[in-house]
């Protein structure tokens, strides 16, 4: 089950906060199609927020086809994202490299900062002919 936590100071809205989480979650698998997330009263009672914020996120999350509210049942995830699972290689190279970063002297900030340097240099999205961004990997050539 997701756990959420709740940044006050990250000028990011708490609802947007869930759904971001949620997603972060559904991309590693710590949850998958068919898993119930958490009730808005449990996500209230862990969180102190309002519990028309966390009906929000779960709208968001419904509008985007994630999850399906079940009246008197909950919510429950629809679909999965992505394949970034923690058991990955990659997982486990970033890992050493926070640790790297860390040990430099690069506080979350300066990580976060640099990661997505790397992040808009490599998945920079590119307009079409038809206005419409797209993700284009500037990697390997093809």
């Amino acid at each position: 089950m997701v756990e959420y936590r709740i940044d006050r100071r990250s000028g990011v809205a708490t609802y947007v906060q869930i759904v971001q989480q949620t997603k972060q979650a559904l991309r590693l698998g710590h949850i998958q199609p068919g898993d119930r997330l958490p009730t808005a009263r449990e996500v209230v009672e862990a969180t102190a927020i309002n519990p028309n914020t966390v009906l929000k996120a779960y709208r968001e999350l419904e509008r985007e086809g994630l999850v399906e509210a079940r009246r008197g049942l909950g919510t429950f995830v629809k679909r999965a994202l992505g394949t970034a699972s923690a058991e990955s290689p990659l997982h486990g190279e970033l890992d050493v490299w926070a640790v790297r970063a860390r040990e430099s002297g690069l506080d979350r900030d300066d990580v976060a900062a640099l990661f997505t340097a790397v992040l808009e240099k490599h998945f920079a999205a590119v307009e079409t002919d038809f206005g419409v961004h797209e993700k284009h990997f500037q990697g390997e050539s093809s």
